[in-house]
C-alpha cells in the first residue's frame, strides 16, 4: 500500500475518533433565560406573590435573576439552591425533599442542595438545558410559579 493510501486511511480513522469525542448540544441563552424569568414574574404577579427567581444553565451557573420588590432576602440564595437542586437531580427540587422524607438521608451529604418545592429543570428537545428556582412564598406556590415558567421554554 502506498504512503498516500496509508495517510488517507490514518486521516479517516483519526477524523472518526475526533467526531466521537465531541457532541453538538443546545444551550440556554441569556435571552431564553430572561424569557423564563418574565414568565415566572407574570405567574407571581397574577397570584400577588413576591418571589426571587433564578435561572441557571446546564452547569448550574447563574444566567438570570430577579428579586421582586419586597421579596424576602433569604429567597435570593434559596431560589439559586432550588434551581441547582433541580438541575442536579434532573427533576423537580421537591423530589429531593421527598427522598429525605422517605428516609434516604445519604442525599444530605450533597453540598448546596435545597430540599423544597420551587425548582424545575428546563427541558428543550428532550434535553435539560438549565433549571429555574423560585423562592419567597410557600413551597407549593414557589413550585407552581417555577412549573409555569419552565413550561414557557420553547
Amino acid at each position: 500500500m502506498s504512503n498516500r493510501a496509508m495517510s488517507f486511511l490514518l486521516l479517516l480513522v483519526l477524523a472518526h475518533g475526533a467526531q466521537a469525542q465531541v457532541a453538538d448540544k443546545k444551550v440556554l441563552t441569556l435571552a431564553g433565560a430572561q424569557g423564563i424569568v418574565e414568565a415566572a414574574l407574570s405567574a407571581a404577579k397574577s397570584n400577588q406573590l413576591r418571589q426571587s427567581i433564578a435561572v441557571v444553565d446546564d452547569g448550574g451557573n447563574l444566567l438570570a435573576f430577579v428579586r421582586m420588590d419586597d421579596a424576602q432576602l433569604a429567597g435570593v440564595q434559596m431560589a439559586l439552591g432550588k434551581a441547582r437542586t433541580a438541575l442536579m437531580f434532573q427533576g423537580p427540587s421537591k423530589g429531593f425533599a421527598d427522598r429525605i422524607a422517605a428516609g434516604q438521608l445519604n442525599v444530605l451529604a450533597l453540598p448546596d442542595m435545597l430540599p423544597a418545592d420551587g425548582g424545575q429543570p428546563l427541558v428543550y428537545g428532550g434535553k435539560i438545558v438549565g433549571a429555574i428556582g423560585v423562592s419567597g412564598a410557600s413551597p407549593t406556590q414557589d413550585g407552581q410559579t417555577a412549573s409555569k415558567a419552565a413550561a414557557s421554554l420553547q
